[in-house]
């Protein structure tokens, strides 16, 4: 039985503006509380992670087509978000025994829900080193690791430390619109953005809200042992 002063709260929320999730996962870090999030997007935006200067080339195409452009508290850079795509957390305090000292390349470990829940449909993926082909698109730059499914990339994710919480957090795509992360990000065509896919493409098609509700179940699961509920 898990301990009660360990247990993690899942929390899914649907039709979130991009803004609204990330405030979500704001409030989050600072209640400090071990907490599972997970929500479906509303809105077709950009965002960009703290190290990102706001002037950045991709930032300012984006402001041009009027697409929202927005900060997150989390490290990395530029990710396209798309309506139905899914944004989702882990939150832990610092002490939790789950953090550990090497949770900065806990991707892997924060991730395996992802991967658990592929795997009930058949699909195989798994956490690995990035590709290396954008310094600009965070799933195809060289840091941290990303889920690659098929040979391709299928999500990435980056985190956020205080000194008494950590948020990992990460943005899981049901549609891709290449063209348009093309455009922005300076890509050609054909090029960088042929190395993604989506969850349509690997052959997941729940609606955004099930396969929400799914993720936030198996996230749980992995971080708590057992089965999903």
């Amino acid at each position: 039985m898990t301990n009660e002063s360990r247990s993690i709260e899942l929390v899914v929320e649907g039709g979130l503006g991009l803004e609204e999730g990330i405030r979500a996962q704001e409030r989050l870090l600072r209640a400090g509380r071990a907490t599972v999030h997970v929500a479906t997007l509303s809105d077709t935006a950009v965002s960009y992670g703290v190290g990102v200067r706001g002037t950045a080339p991709y930032l300012q195409r984006a402001r041009a087509d009027q697409v929202s452009v927005l900060r997150r508290p989390s490290g990395g850079s530029g990710l396209v978000h798309l309506p139905g795509d899914l944004l989702w957390s882990v939150v832990l305090p610092r002490a939790d025994p789950r953090v550990g000292p090497g949770f900065v390349r806990a991707y892997a470990r924060f991730g395996e829900g992802l991967v658990q829940m592929l795997a009930a449909r058949g699909v195989s993926a798994h956490w690995t080193a990035p590709p290396g082909l954008s310094d600009g698109y965070c799933p195809l730059s060289s840091r941290g690791q990303v889920l690659e499914c098929g040979g391709r990339v299928l999500a990435a994710a980056a985190q956020h430390a205080t000194g008494s919480t950590l948020l990992h957090s990460g943005a899981l795509s049901r549609t891709l619109d290449r063209p348009r992360i093309a455009r922005w990000f300076g890509f050609p065509e054909p090029g960088p953005a042929d190395s993604l896919t989506c969850l349509t493409e690997v052959g997941f098609s729940d609606g955004p809200e099930e396969t929400a509700r799914a993720l936030g179940r198996h996230l749980l699961a992995a971080l708590e042992g057992g089965a999903p509920r």
